[in-house]
């Protein structure tokens, strides 16, 4: 019998680098699914995007503030962006496993892909582009690469 040769998933993570390394770090974490379950985004009369966090968006956000080093964060309907300054030298991986493994046992249900993506910050203008998209996100809510 032959099996059938799938893709090759790509490598989520630079191979050899560590992850506990002192530096900015940008990331993306999205749902099971995409579900729209953390957030909704409305516009106010000043034509300014408003995020209301639900329920579980309000359990993430308890979570996320306790990552150490978060920096940055939105927390959008389907996904969150984030920076994290690393300096604790605890891996950047185990603080997202544990972020999301919290949040799973207070909500009685995973509601997170496997994964997330991860950029890591090279120098002030990669980190200033970073810090406004994240403020810029729920503005362009309805052109987002993740919006269903």
């Amino acid at each position: 019998m032959t099996l059938p040769e799938y893709p090759r998933r790509k490598r989520n993570r630079l191979k050899d680098y560590d992850y506990a390394t002192n530096a900015y770090y940008y990331l993306t974490v999205c749902t099971k699914n995409r579900e729209c379950i953390l957030s909704e985004i409305s516009v106010d009369k000043q034509s300014n995007a408003v995020v209301k966090l639900t329920p579980y968006g309000e359990i993430a956000e308890s979570f996320l503030r306790s990552i150490p080093g978060i920096d940055k964060y939105v927390i959008m309907p389907n996904h969150i962006h984030m920076i994290i300054h690393k300096t604790n030298g605890k891996s950047l991986v185990s603080d997202i496993r544990s972020f999301k493994g919290l949040t799973t046992k207070k909500i009685g249900k995973s509601i997170w892909q496997n994964y997330y993506y991860d950029h890591i910050i090279r120098d002030e203008e990669d980190y200033l582009i970073k810090w406004n998209y994240i403020d810029s996100n729920p503005g362009k809510w309805s052109e987002d690469e993740y919006n269903p």
